[in-house]
């Protein structure tokens, strides 16, 4: 595991960053979306981390953003991607699990296929529109928050678990949803730890910021792809629960997960 030499600001200003990174998400996201859905949702990725990275710029230090690595290798950018793809499978069965014990809250799954029903491509650029504003913005602009400035500045105080799970809390604030006006649901929180946990440990496993960017990035475009599969039954109830197979899944997922993260420590 790479050890982080430097930290891009204060672990003090950790948890800020987040919150006034979320803050400015919230106050340019109703704006950003008289522009369209997808400029609007790259806009508000972008607010989120804006903060984070004034910080940086503030701080002086030459801490580097994306590793104490340079490059990227071949073999290391496909453990990447397969890694969001077991991180998908991972995710898959931990939902089926919840859904076993944890009903979603009323509107959450109308919620997430209208949005994707709206990001639907009506043709190659616009699929790959719609993936840059679900999958690539995400990506580059959460993973250089919680992964490139937050991580590494708590790790150098508090080491790599402690730090770890900060990251990780702070991950989920930003995965707080809000399905029905003035109530906040966590139903996404814990799929979120659990990412962010695979997320932290690819980056300081291969000392990259590139490689929890592309997990980050295929995960969330996989989702995109399989939505339009998931239809709800024709009279509106919600289907049973499978927890063997979430069980299954989760556990495929986690295997795979933890065999390619110990594999990016190596190349």
């Amino acid at each position: 595991m790479v050890q982080e030499r430097s930290s891009p600001f204060s672990a003090w200003l950790a948890p800020i960053a987040v919150l006034l990174g979320v803050a400015a998400m919230y106050l340019v996201a109703p704006r950003a979306a008289r522009l369209g859905l997808r400029p609007g949702l790259a806009l508000s990725e972008l607010a989120l981390v804006a903060p984070g990275l004034l910080f940086f710029v503030l701080s002086g230090r030459p801490a580097p953003l994306f590793g104490e690595r340079r490059g990227l290798p071949g073999s290391l950018a496909l453990t990447s991607l397969l890694a969001g793809i077991a991180l998908w499978v991972a995710s898959l069965g931990l939902f089926e699990l919840q859904y076993a014990v944890w009903k979603p809250p009323p509107g959450y799954l109308e919620a997430f296929r209208f949005l994707h029903e709206r990001l639907k491509p009506n043709g190659p650029l616009d699929a790959v529109v719609s993936v840059l504003a679900i999958a690539g913005a995400p990506a580059l602009c959460e993973e250089l928050l919680f992964r490139g400035l937050v991580l590494p500045s708590l790790a150098r105080p508090l080491g790599a678990i402690a730090a770890t799970v900060g990251s990780t809390l702070l991950f989920g604030v930003i995965h707080l949803d809000s399905t029905t006006p003035g109530e906040v649901s966590l139903y996404r929180v814990p799929f979120a730890c659990a990412v962010g946990v695979a997320f932290a440990a690819l980056r300081l496993a291969s000392g990259r910021l590139l490689v929890p960017m592309i997990a980050h990035g295929t995960l969330n475009a996989i989702t995109f792809a399989v939505a339009p599969l998931s239809e709800l039954p024709a009279d509106g109830n919600l289907p049973d629960p499978r927890p063997l197979i979430g069980l299954a899944s989760f556990a495929a997922g986690a295997i795979a997960s933890t065999f390619l993260i110990r594999r990016c420590a190596r190349d």
